[in-house]
């Protein structure tokens, strides 16, 4: 479905050539004032110098042509130059009712679908989940769902840090305590299918080893060399890992899914081990990468750079690959496999100097396509109230588990006290509720802004919240439960033209849901529709004050009022489901 802004412009083109200008550089805008207009253009402006001509009396020209051809708006040529423009309100019920119509709500399709990944998510396994890891999925399973609404082909993937030193570090330590498994003898042929440890065991594992390796350097070196020996495809510790993997994976699981957030590829940094020989010695011998003080580097600095760029090292001096080997090995696979024409990454923006150099090194050495797209999408941390990274009580990191948990309790206390919800239905509501204060408290932030994670706030139903947003929604189904309808049925009433201020306000916010959602797929920018929702929340609720939706005596109008309320609710479901939850029937 076509913006409305389209439409506008391009009415308004066609009176700039009947006028007598130029209409190529003709857009409309929603207005920087609505207390003046709804929408505006100053492509008036740029013609003064070619027309020779004040940019008034070009708009003023413009206005004449608007007037004699008969526009679905009103118009106004202001000083210097720009063009006021009202939309009538018989043009404005025939889009919102078109819209109504359309399955995806107005949303328009990119101009160009793409292939995407975004790669969200990264946790190492063999380690629960902690509030550090939030905005990645968060933010990741939203852009994800925002660049499929409008078109483009998407995979999500995981990206599990399974391969590195945090595994050998368990292997040794679990040979310190368990030496008679058969995983450590290396003549064995066969394995136990069952996990010689469980998923909490497994959990305290990996601190208790941590924390050994800093302390025992006997022990650190064990931890390596298992390393190595698994990397090198020892068979007893190959396995042993399988089951790591096996546990770990399963617990991700879990926990994702009780975020909502769900990835097509499972894939990580041990699925890209057998690229990295070949291209090392790619790289070395087109003289792309250089030793330097032992250690294979990769110069990225590029002319024009306003700070020092580092080399991007592939290879330690001590010939173990880095972070930068594995994820540059990982584009290599995903070009391989996918021929991606764009990678979103959803990582911390303080990683952004280690993406500068591994997008540089993978131009230089042309492993992506030319046009291929490489984004950073760098966030910000998750705070606590005294401005600190987001603790425990006592001053822990704090478990993604604990934290929902911790929300969804209090949530449930709020939901019962209320009594608006079947006892049945109280914990289900409380999970639904507590997720949409998590996600929206979250992604109602601009991504590279550290922000304050206030529960208090967050969970209120009132203001800038996800619970809110729900509450207008749950309000909506409420109205129409009354009526007797359902939401399919009051979408098929007609749309008339507003008769009062509320009801076209809310039908201009309606009609900018498409634009916003445009905006947000091509920005990467979920908060855009966090912005949005909770403007139409309000102009819903200030319509509903206002308006005697259920006691009004004209059927028809009544229907008229029940039809804006529908498209209402579908407009804010599908919001929330671009921002990964969902709503409850009653709050």
């Amino acid at each position: 479905m076509e913006k409305l802004t389209y439409i506008l412009g391009n009415e308004l083109a066609e009176a700039f050539a009947e006028a007598g200008y130029d209409p190529a550089g003709v857009v409309v805008k929603v207005s920087d004032r609505p207390d003046l207009c709804e929408f505006q253009s100053s492509a008036a402006m740029p013609l003064a110098k070619t027309a020779h001509k004040a940019p008034l009396a070009i708009a003023e020209d413009v206005k004449a042509a608007c007037d004699r051809m008969g526009r679905s708006f009103e118009i106004e040529a202001v000083r210097p130059g720009f063009l006021n423009m009202t939309v009538k309100p018989e043009f404005l019920a025939d889009y919102i009712a078109r819209m109504a119509k359309d399955s995806k709500c107005g949303i328009p399709e990119a101009e160009e679908a793409k292939k995407i990944i975004v790669d969200y998510g990264g946790p190492n396994v063999a380690k629960p989940l902690h509030v550090g890891h939030l905005r990645a999925a968060v933010i990741g399973e939203s852009i994800k769902r925002i660049l499929r609404a409008v078109g483009h082909d998407v995979l999500g993937d995981v990206h599990l840090g399974d391969w590195g030193l945090q595994i050998g570090l368990i292997i040794a330590e679990l040979r310190v305590r368990n030496p008679e498994l058969p995983y450590f003898d290396e003549n064995a042929d066969t394995y136990p299918e069952e996990a010689p440890f469980t998923i909490s065991e497994l959990e305290e594992i990996y601190p208790f080893a941590s924390a050994k390796s800093k302390t025992d350097e006997a022990f650190r070196e064990e931890a390596l060399k298992a390393t190595s020996e698994l990397q090198s495809g020892r068979k007893g510790y190959r396995a042993l890992w399988q089951k790591i993997m096996e546990i770990s994976t399963r617990d991700l699981k879990k926990n994702y899914e009780r975020l909502d957030v769900h990835f097509d590829l499972w894939k990580g940094e041990s699925d890209v081990q057998e690229y990295i020989p070949g291209l090392i010695a790619d790289l070395e011998e087109r003289g792309i990468a250089k030793t330097d003080q032992g250690a294979l580097i990769v110069d990225v600095s590029e002319e024009g750079d306003k700070k020092e760029v580092p080399p991007c090292i592939i290879r330690k001096s001590d010939g173990a690959a880095l972070y930068a080997t594995t994820d540059i090995a990982t584009i290599y696979e995903r070009m391989k496999l996918y021929h991606p024409d764009k990678i979103v990454y959803v990582v911390d923006k303080r990683q952004a100097m280690h993406f500068v150099q591994v997008f540089r090194t993978v131009r230089k050495a042309g492993i992506t396509d030319e046009g291929t797209e490489l984004v950073h999408v760098g966030f910000g941390t998750m705070n606590g109230k005294d401005g600190k990274p987001f603790k425990t009580r006592d001053g822990g990191v704090m478990r993604l588990e604990s934290l929902l948990n911790e929300i969804e309790e209090g949530m449930e206390t709020k939901i019962r006290d209320n009594k608006n919800v079947r006892e049945e239905d109280a914990k289900k509501t409380a999970e639904m509720v507590a997720l949409s204060a998590v996600k929206y408290g979250d992604l109602s932030n601009q991504a590279a802004k550290d922000y304050v994670f206030d529960t208090e706030k967050f969970t209120s139903f009132e203001g800038n919240t996800g619970p809110y947003i729900l509450y207008t929604i749950v309000r909506c189904k409420s109205i129409l439960e009354r009526a007797g309808i359902s939401e399919e049925e009051a979408l098929n009433y007609s749309f008339r033209t507003p008769s009062g201020e509320a009801e076209k306000a809310l039908m201009l916010d309606l009609a900018d849901f498409g634009p916003v959602v445009a905006d947000a797929a091509r920005e990467l920018a979920p908060h855009r529709i966090c912005a949005y929702i909770y403007r139409l929340s309000n102009s819903f609720n200030h319509f509903y004050h206002g308006t005697r939706i259920l006691a009004e005596e004209d059927a028809s109008q009544k229907n008229y009022y029940l039809a804006l309320l529908a498209l209402t609710e579908k407009v804010l479901l599908c919001g929330i489901n671009l921002l990964g939850f969902s709503a409850p029937d009653h709050m």
